[in-house]
């Protein structure tokens, strides 16, 4: 039975996949094939990355621009945390449609299905599968086909904790890939990205639980292990969605359009700068578009923005200028190191609705070495043992990866299959520098 087993440590960003500090992980390297040049989306943050993974197809096409982002709902601008569990719902309802393009739960439930187990924001979970084709555990609630409640026996009742994803691992181990054997397996850790969010990367908190995590990944593979000496042809993807920086400072866009005569006042409409993290999509309404020019010579100006990309250049990092996107900012980063010799300081945009952005703490969302820096490893037919690919590779690779080994179609997605045509001969680790280029899908 040809199967797939994908498991995503969030946040997890290369450097950190290190004997010492994942050792399973390093070992695994071993008999994997590595990707020391593959890149995350823009922004680089889990709700977006989970559903460009999940339909192979940049933010352009399926349509959720960000982990925050704007509607256009009855002609006017509508901030939203894409977070929240009803979020897709509520896009559904307002836009005609969850994603745009179909997930790969919905192409393979006449396949095999597909389970997600997740422990990351509940509307990241859900962007695996909004339409219910499959079955999706989330800690605020599961859902089988038809986005049917499970009954509570069945729920993923856990915490966002190193605690939490050990429980979900051993059910997942257990429930998922040895009794129920879907063609599609998932499982999505909330850490080590929550705890980077409220402790230094480097921090003794912070290796401790990037540890725990490995032991995680562990129990997976030893379990996949077990399914090829049953007889199963099994592709194991093990990686992270982004990386993150360090927190170096906080900006108020909002405010500073408000001072700059750009934006009519805190609760306007008009202009919306809407915080996903170290970057921020900016809105404008159709009847202001006259403030395009003067909006685009402000942000090229400020000394707190990176990376600058107009309407016209959405394109170049996988957007696409609907419901009033009308800018993309990177915010400006540097490899300055934080106080545990971590390099990578970003400067973070501030969220909305008092959420907290912890100086001195992990971030990520933008283009910077770092966050655009999470690891990957595949092992199974197509990838060689112990190799490592020179070339680029993208998180929208990985749906049609998936396809490809299962022998369902996939010419339809933005991303390409990853497999070669034989084993890769072994090759010698290399040195090799974060990606710094512009993502450029």
């Amino acid at each position: 039975m040809r199967r797939a087993v994908l498991v995503v440590l969030d946040g997890l960003r290369r450097d950190f996949v290190t004997a010492e500090q994942t050792p399973h992980l390093a070992a695994f390297a071993a008999r994997a094939e590595r990707f020391p040049f593959y890149r995350s989306a823009f922004p680089s943050a889990t709700r977006v990355v989970s559903a460009t993974l999940a339909t192979g197809c940049w933010p352009a096409r399926h349509e959720l621009q960000g982990n925050s982002l704007a509607l256009v709902e009855n002609g006017a601008l509508v901030p939203h945390d894409a977070g929240h569990p009803d979020f897709l719902q509520h896009k559904r309802r307002a836009t005609g449609r969850s994603l745009a393009v179909p997930t790969l739960a919905e192409r393979l439930a006449p396949h095999g299905g597909a389970i997600v187990f997740n422990n990351v924001s509940p509307g990241a979970a859900y962007a695996h599968d909004p339409d219910g084709h499959g079955h999706v555990y989330h800690r605020v609630g599961s859902f089988g086909p038809g986005r049917t409640p499970l009954p509570e026996a069945e729920q993923l009742r856990i915490t966002l904790d190193a605690e939490g994803d050990r429980r979900m691992t051993e059910r997942f181990v257990a429930e998922v890939l040895a009794a129920r054997r879907p063609a599609l397996a998932v499982l999505w850790m909330g850490e080590p990205d929550h705890i980077q969010h409220n402790a230094p990367l480097g921090s003794p908190a912070h290796l401790d639980t990037l540890r725990a995590a490995d032991r995680n990944a562990a129990t997976v593979m030893a379990a996949v292990d077990k399914l090829r000496e049953s007889g199963d042809d099994v592709l194991l993807i093990v990686g992270s969605d982004h990386g993150h920086q360090t927190v170096g400072g906080i900006v108020d866009i909002d405010a500073e359009l408000i001072a700059a005569g750009l934006k009519e006042s805190e609760a306007s409409r008009d202009v919306l700068a809407i915080s996903n993290g170290t970057s921020a999509l900016v809105y404008v309404h159709p009847d202001h578009h006259d403030r395009l020019p003067r909006l685009a010579t402000f942000f090229r100006a400020q000394p707190w923005a990176g990376a600058v990309i107009a309407a016209d250049a959405l394109g170049d990092i996988g957007q696409a200028p609907r419901h009033g996107l009308a800018f993309a900012i990177s915010m400006r980063a540097d490899d300055t190191p934080n106080q545990h010799g971590v390099p990578g300081t970003s400067l973070a945009a501030k969220p909305r609705d008092g959420k907290p952005d912890r100086l001195g703490c992990g971030q990520h969302g933008g283009l910077a070495a770092f966050e655009q820096s999470p690891f990957l490893m595949i092992d199974g037919a197509g990838f060689g043992r112990g190799a490592e690919r020179a070339e680029e590779v993208r998180v929208v690779d990985l749906a049609p990866t998936i396809l490809r080994h299962l022998g369902v179609g996939h010419g339809d997605m933005d991303g390409r299959p990853l497999q070669s045509s034989a084993p890769r001969a072994e090759t010698q680790p290399k040195e090799t520098p974060p990606c710094e280029a512009p993502l450029v899908p």
